[in-house]
């Protein structure tokens, strides 16, 4: 049977002040801003997309900056930890890139016999780098960053449960994910073994309910390829007891979202249309776009939303 989901489609955090999150992630990470519009739920409030050079499903992080939100908290019931890919060899070169930002890094760490390291943005959100030999993936490679060692995407996510099963259930029975493997009260789910993919379920750590605010992640979306395959999703979940919304049209991609019995809110996010249906490739992310309806109010929320600056060249 035909594979309904492909995998991580984007990730979606909550940060602070839109400046800063804006120059973390297109300065120290050397992701590209592929789009600059607004959360269509809160119009006075950034939407902003990072990822590889168009916004590729499978890359892109994207946050709701609520300036002078306070710190969250992880814990049970969120997705703690966003993973991002690099080359077998990258790890020594960020590891001295994030300190020469005053990032704080763990040790290396081995897992699943990846080799990886940890640390958080400045409102905290949790980060981890993974060196691996199976991404084929490019990356976007700005000015400051050797391409070899660019950010490819993402390679995975790690979820903070309370119990496992019934998460479980709901991602071997309907998402199309399978259990690899188990590592020191890991457990690791694919679809395909490839990197963009993996989901990995730790139980109680950190303890303690999170708290969602600024550097926590707001819900996990995964990829389907378009709204045929979406619908079948969609009456599947509804098959499966799961209370999932009508379709939501997010202009770049159209979306469901419903929660896992872990707490988590999930999407399923169509791959299409894609960022560069209302910018050129070469201007992503330059100027704020607007959906339609939003268009007569775009002089009152251009007004209320403060001044952003991109920071960085093309390499």
């Amino acid at each position: 049977m035909e594979k309904l989901i492909r995998g991580i489609h984007h990730i979606t955090a909550i940060a602070s002040n839109p400046q800063r999150n804006v120059d973390f992630y297109t300065q120290v990470l050397g992701l590209r801003l592929v789009k600059k519009t607004i959360n269509f739920d809160a119009p006075n409030v950034y939407h902003f997309y990072f990822g590889d050079e168009v916004g590729s499903p499978g890359t892109v992080l994207t946050f709701f900056p609520f300036d002078g939100a306070k710190r969250g908290r992880k814990g049970v019931g969120e997705m703690t930890y966003t993973a991002f890919s690099v080359a077998k060899d990258a790890l020594p070169y960020w590891r001295e890139r994030l300190k020469g930002f005053g990032i704080s890094i763990s040790d290396t760490l081995e897992r699943f016999g990846d080799r990886l390291i940890r640390f958080e943005d400045h409102d905290g959100l949790g980060i981890e780098l993974v060196a691996n030999e199976t991404d084929s993936r490019k990356g976007w490679a700005p000015e400051s960053i050797p391409a070899g060692f660019a950010i490819k995407g993402f390679y995975g996510a790690t979820l903070n449960l309370r119990a496992k099963d019934l998460t479980a259930e709901l991602l071997t029975n309907v998402l199309d994910y399978r259990l690899l493997a188990e590592d020191n009260g890991r457990f690791r789910y694919v679809v395909d073994e490839q990197p963009g993919e993996i989901l990995d379920i730790v139980l109680n750590d950190p303890e303690g309910r999170s708290i969602q605010s600024a550097g926590t992640v707001h819900h996990i979306a995964f990829r389907t390829d378009n709204t045929d395959t979406q619908s079948e999703m969609q009456h599947k979940l509804l098959d499966y007891g799961q209370q999932v919304t009508s379709v939501k049209d997010r202009n770049y991609f159209k979306s469901i979202y419903f929660r896992e019995p872990g707490g988590i809110l999930f999407e399923v996010a169509t791959d299409g249309p894609g960022f560069a249906i209302d910018e050129e490739v070469a201007h992503l992310g330059e100027k704020l776009k607007l959906p339609d309806w939003a268009l007569p109010q775009k002089d009152l929320i251009e007004r209320q939303l403060p001044e952003v600056k991109l920071n960085y060249k093309i390499g």
